[in-house]
């Protein structure tokens, strides 16, 4: 029976942690509010690495646990709002990096936010019929985004990326999916892109700062993640006390928490790490699902969710069988 199964998983974070105490130095706020209203303690930016310098070192990871040639790949795709062109792709980029130009290889970037990962993994999921070995990379430069005068945007996010290995091969491994979008177009979550220019005239060439209304996003999450937890349950058959391990969009643990609440499970069963790297937008999911695996805690023959939310409004689950 050939099935989708990941092979192996990595992921790269930026090389400058950054604490509370360094916000407190710029910002009218603490290490406690910081971390009693989000979880975080540290993150990670990047100052001398771009989307496809994380999202490379993440691929190498994720190749050399995975145990396969690079050779092997055919597919790249890469969800970020941070890629470091507008054109050529990061996925293009990767591949130059990786030494695979002369591959017969489909590649390109995904844009879903914070829910790109889980779009790009279901996307690759669909194509495998057509392709043998998906590169599933999501990353995200967020510190390139940020107004650090912005007390309730800034302290969030970081930089990071996270990559799978993923093949159609024989095996009883299954996953299911389930997406949805609001078309959001109140801009609770948002980031501007270049100004309209007038005809035969250059325009703008500025990126605006990310911003998020908090309160509107938090509301939103919590429902977003319950439903899609519940929904991708539904396609697998599966109830959620078979469920060994969650893995949620890192955005803020308050959040998890009023998930874990509301579906009446423990905190414990959803694995986090954002009081190391905070928000990473894309990369969150897939960072926190390589290093579960790295700490031996998420296992072979594990049923696990991945759910996130982001921008769009954009959210998502994969219910995978390791």
């Amino acid at each position: 029976m050939k099935n989708r199964k990941i092979l192996g998983s990595g992921y790269a974070v930026g090389k400058e942690i950054v604490s509370n105490e360094d916000f407190e130095k710029i910002l009218d706020t603490s290490d406690e509010w910081i971390s009693s209203r989000t979880g975080i303690k540290t993150r990670r930016v990047s100052p001398d690495e771009n989307s496809s310098d994380l999202g490379y070192r993440a691929a190498l990871m994720a190749i050399e646990e995975a145990n396969i040639s690079k050779e092997d790949i055919d597919l790249i795709i890469v969800a970020t709002i941070t890629p470091d062109n507008i054109t050529p792709s990061c996925a293009s980029l990767i591949q130059d990096k990786l030494g695979l130009n002369e591959q017969t290889i489909m590649a390109f970037d995904m844009s879903a936010a914070c829910t790109g990962f889980v779009y790009a993994l279901q996307t690759a999921s669909y194509m495998l019929s057509d392709y043998k070995c998906a590169l599933v990379i999501g990353v995200d430069v967020n510190s390139k985004l940020m107004d650090y005068t912005d007390r309730n945007t800034s302290i969030l996010f970081g930089d990071g990326a996270g990559a799978v290995i993923m093949k159609q091969e024989n095996c009883n491994n299954v996953m299911y999916h389930y997406a949805n979008s609001t078309g959001d177009h109140e801009g609770f979550l948002q980031g501007s892109g270049l100004v309209l220019p007038k005809p035969l005239q250059n325009g703008s060439r500025e990126v605006g700062f990310l911003k998020q209304n908090g309160s509107e996003v938090f509301r939103f999450a919590v429902k977003a993640l319950e439903e899609a937890v519940i929904e991708v349950l539904k396609k697998a058959g599966k109830d959620l006390d078979e469920i060994d391990y969650i893995i949620p969009h890192q955005a803020n643990i308050r959040i998890i928490r009023n998930v874990a609440k509301r579906m009446k499970l423990s905190d414990d069963k959803f694995y986090t790490n954002l009081d190391k790297y905070g928000n990473t937008s894309g990369g969150s999911i897939p960072i926190a699902l390589a290093e579960a695996m790295k700490e031996n805690i998420i296992k072979p023959g594990m049923k696990i969710i991945m759910v996130g939310f982001g921008g769009g409004f954009t959210y998502a689950a994969s219910y995978i069988e390791l």
